[in-house]
């Protein structure tokens, strides 16, 4: 299935990757995710998606392959709560604006409930992201890195914008307290738009 996947990955990058380098992200990306999967009815799905998305993050950070709108990424360390409700805001008001990426340190193998319950309540109801490890290519395909709470794990590399959004973890949070630091982030991520795309604001 492995191989498969990497067959079906290679034709979206004509000239760029080897089959014998996707094929490595593949299996690399399906290690990382088997480690914490509960579930695994959609792992090979996810595989795809994980690997897809590093190879383009590697690409761009090697300029061969072009970045339409500024990149940015949304790292905490569980990448189920924080940056999943970051990412979420930021995609939701940028509309296409800006791309959005999120990892974590150690991922956690599904989306925190009460993290979907607030960005419900925020009019967002739909997520497409799911918690995935930090590494290096979808740090430097990145134009701006949000660091929620991962402290020194978090790589530096000399160039990048790094910001600090010190917020508490949602881990064993209530929805109320949840909500409220949804309502936080929002206004941060607001503030990150008006800087990235002037013409965002007060939307």
């Amino acid at each position: 299935m492995l191989g498969r996947i990497a067959q079906q990955l290679l034709p979206r990058f004509p000239g760029i990757f080897s089959i014998e380098t996707v094929e490595r992200y593949v299996a690399e990306s399906y290690a990382s995710l088997a480690r914490g999967a509960r579930v695994q009815q959609h792992l090979f799905t996810l595989t795809e998606r994980l690997a897809e998305e590093r190879l383009t993050a590697l690409a761009q950070s090697r300029d061969e392959m072009g970045k339409p709108v500024s990149e940015v990424l949304f790292v905490c360390t569980h990448n189920a709560g924080r940056s999943q409700m970051a990412a979420a805001l930021m995609r939701h008001h940028a509309a296409g604006q800006v791309h959005v990426r999120t990892a974590g340190t150690h991922p956690a193998p599904e989306i925190e409930s009460t993290v979907i319950e607030a960005l419900t309540l925020m009019g967002i109801t739909t997520l497409t992201d799911f918690p995935k490890p930090l590494t290096d290519e979808v740090v430097l395909a990145a134009d701006v890195i949000v660091s929620m709470g991962c402290g020194d794990a978090c790589p530096i590399h000399p160039g990048k914008r790094y910001l600090n959004w010190d917020f508490t973890d949602t881990r064993g949070r209530s929805l109320d307290e949840v909500h409220d630091l949804c309502m936080m982030i929002d206004l941060m991520v607001r503030d990150l738009l008006d800087e990235l795309i002037p013409q965002t604001a007060g939307q």
